[in-house]
Formats: structure tokens, C-alpha cells, sequence
């Protein structure tokens, strides 16, 4: 007993510092950060304009998410290969989806979610034209997707991996754009 006493007396002591320099930062506390280390923090990207800015998400890309019951990738995921990950999580990734990142970063950045019944989804904004050519399931068609609304890119769009032929990012000032060759939709099967 003798030999545990100094770490008992020692204990509070230790507890106080830490609260009174916590309380003495006068800074909030992210409790859902300190119990879930397993997160990854949100990473600052640089904008248009070279200033770091955290990445905004649009509140229908949230609902999305919401919707489809998907996670953020954990930290011991970050990098991973697709087929490696379990359903019911989005990420960041290049064309042709191989690994992905918890955030977008040069060159990861084309939005994927996994979902539940294990089908693999690119996420972004399109036009409403190709749309339009996606829900009428024509042939041979091209669709511009951009990981942000823009005036000619506007509404949120998710197609399945499978059905896209062939991926090019389009490099831009404002942002990555993806050109997705669609040669033709499979037949829904019943």
C-alpha cells in the first residue's frame, strides 16, 4: 500500500492542473473529438484565392449523407482500398475509386459513398441536362460533375461506379471537375 500512496495523493493533484488549465484556456472543448479518437479532424484546404478555408458541405450533400445512414472513413481507414471497407461510409477519392481519404485533397476529391447493399456511388453536381440523359438512360453519354454547386452545376447528382465507362478529372481554377463517359445503363433487374 505504502508503495501505491504517492500515485494516489498524486492523482488529484494531476486532475486539478489539467481542468484549471482547460477552464484557463477559456477555450470550448470538443468532447465528441476527445471520446472519439478514432475520427479524422476536419483539414483546411486552401480556396480559389490561396487562403486556408474548411471545406463547406452543402446542406442537401448533409441530408444525402443523413439519408443513406454514411459515416466519415475513421483514421484507420484513411488510404484504404474500397473493396477493404465496410458498406455505409463516404469518402474522397480519385476516378476509378482504388483507395479512399477521409478528406478531399489534390487529386482526392471526387465525393464516393459506399452504401449499405454495397453499391459504390460517385457524389457531386451536375447539370440538369445530363440529368436529364442519365433518367431517360440513353446511350454514349457524357456527365460533368463538379464537388461543388456551381451556375451551370447545380444540382446534386449520384451515379453508381459501375455504370460509369471511363472518369477524367478536368483540373480547374475553382476546383476538380470529372467527366463521366456513360456507355449505357444496365437494365434494372427485378
Amino acid at each position: 500500500m505504502r508503495r501505491w500512496l504517492p500515485y494516489v495523493i498524486g492523482l488529484p493533484i494531476v486532475v486539478a492542473v489539467v481542468a484549471f488549465v482547460i477552464v484557463r484556456l477559456d477555450a470550448p472543448v470538443d468532447i465528441t473529438r476527445l471520446i472519439s479518437r478514432d475520427t479524422v479532424p476536419t483539414k483546411k484546404l486552401p480556396d480559389a484565392d490561396g487562403r486556408g478555408q474548411a471545406p463547406s458541405v452543402s446542406e442537401e450533400l448533409l441530408k444525402l449523407r443523413r439519408i443513406h445512414q454514411l459515416r466519415p472513413l475513421a483514421r484507420s481507414e484513411d488510404g484504404k482500398k474500397l473493396q477493404e471497407l465496410q458498406e455505409g461510409i463516404y469518402g474522397f477519392s480519385t476516378c476509378g475509386v482504388e483507395s479512399v481519404r477521409a478528406t478531399p485533397s489534390a487529386g482526392f476529391s471526387l465525393e464516393v459513398h459506399k452504401h449499405h447493399d454495397r453499391i459504390v456511388y460517385y457524389v457531386g453536381y451536375a447539370s440538369d441536362g445530363d440529368i436529364e440523359k442519365y433518367l431517360a438512360r440513353q446511350k454514349n453519354f457524357h456527365i460533368l460533375m463538379s464537388i461543388k454547386p456551381e451556375e451551370r452545376l447545380s444540382s446534386l447528382f449520384e451515379i453508381p461506379v459501375d455504370f460509369v465507362a471511363k472518369c477524367e478529372a478536368r483540373p480547374a481554377k475553382d476546383g476538380d471537375r470529372f467527366d463521366l463517359f456513360v456507355a449505357a445503363i444496365p437494365e434494372l433487374q427485378s
